[in-house]
């Protein structure tokens, strides 16, 4: 049987000291926490030079060359590597040239058989009465689509540098159009209006027909994009962008690269393990001939038009 401690040694106790905190005689944390007395709050002009000299001492220390360690590192390093990179790409150009015939060998072909090709079979092989039409949009297909490619990169790097997030910035630039160009000139706009039609309408002639004669998507794309240009200097952007918006010239790019890619990728499988290509050549002259250029061609022709437009827009107000 256990022995009944006196009342003082209990409440030294464990138990004592946890009975006598739940009934609340007893506070543990009090008399045993540090109290410090609260700062004075500072004033708003301290806080906003305390923070100005925080700033000013960050970009001293950024820009300090003989103290940032991590900047001379990196410029060190940035420099080293631009050596490498020209000497590697010097060998390999040197490499590449060191390979081609010497000049003046009685021996070296007087003509490419590649061009050759070209011209004695270009016109059996893709139906395209214009040569060159039939080198770019099929035999060098390939090299085309990355060319329209870089077009769309081009144009989405600068909607990424020169867009404007804030919509009050983009009032701002909405309201201040028209400033350098004539507010509602009638003669600019009345000649806009005969013109449109017959320059669209001739940049489309371009496209569709750049397989039979001189033309095609880069060309006519750049006659429908200047177009676009001279509608937009006439009429401002409010009226241009109820048919052709940012959004819009995303879906139709998008759509012509994905629908080229796709008809390439076809042409390149068949080819590449010596299939029929299921796409007949057509009669040579008529304007359904030579197989997929045509719809190359107008592929090509939809990601000039936007591009062109799109450089515009953004070089011009940042907004679109």
């Amino acid at each position: 049987m256990s022995k009944k401690l006196p009342e003082t040694e209990y409440q030294k106790t464990f138990s004592g000291k946890f009975s006598r905190w739940l009934s609340g005689e007893n506070d543990p944390y009090l008399d045993h926490i540090e109290m410090k007395p609260q700062k004075k709050a500072m004033s708003a002009e301290a806080i906003r030079k305390k923070r100005e000299k925080s700033k000013e001492k960050g970009v001293k220390k950024s820009f300090d060359l003989e103290k940032n360690t991590e900047l001379k590192l990196f410029r060190g390093g940035y420099k080293i590597f631009s050596v490498l990179f020209c000497l590697a790409l010097i060998f390999v150009l040197l490499t590449g040239v060191s390979g081609m015939p010497p000049f003046g060998q009685m021996d070296n072909p007087a003509n490419n058989e590649v061009s050759q090709r070209y011209i004695e079979s270009g016109l059996q092989e893709t139906g395209a009465v214009n040569i060159v039409t039939g080198m770019i949009l099929d035999y060098r297909a390939f090299d085309t689509l990355g060319e329209s490619h870089v077009l769309f990169i081009a144009t989405c790097a600068v909607l990424i540098l020169l867009r404007l997030d804030k919509e009050s910035q983009q009032k701002k630039f909405e309201a201040n159009d028209r400033g350098f160009e004539p507010e509602n000139d009638v003669i600019l706009q009345t000649v806009t209006k005969i013109l449109m039609p017959a320059i669209v309408i001739f940049g489309i002639y371009v496209v569709l027909c750049g397989h039979l004669g001189p033309g095609g998507g880069f060309s006519g794309g750049a006659v429908i994009g200047a177009g676009l240009i001279l509608y937009l200097n006439a009429f401002g952007f409010e009226d241009t962008e109820r048919f052709f918006k940012q959004s819009t010239y995303k879906k139709m790019s998008f759509g012509a690269l994905a629908c080229y890619a796709l008809a390439k990728s076809y042409s390149f499988y068949t080819g590449a393990n010596h299939i029929e290509s299921m796409i007949p050549l057509g009669t040579p002259g008529a304007i359904l001939s030579s197989g997929l250029i045509l719809i190359l061609n107008i592929c090509v022709g939809i990601v000039v038009a936007g591009t062109m437009y799109t450089f515009f827009v953004m070089f011009r107000k940042g907004g679109y």
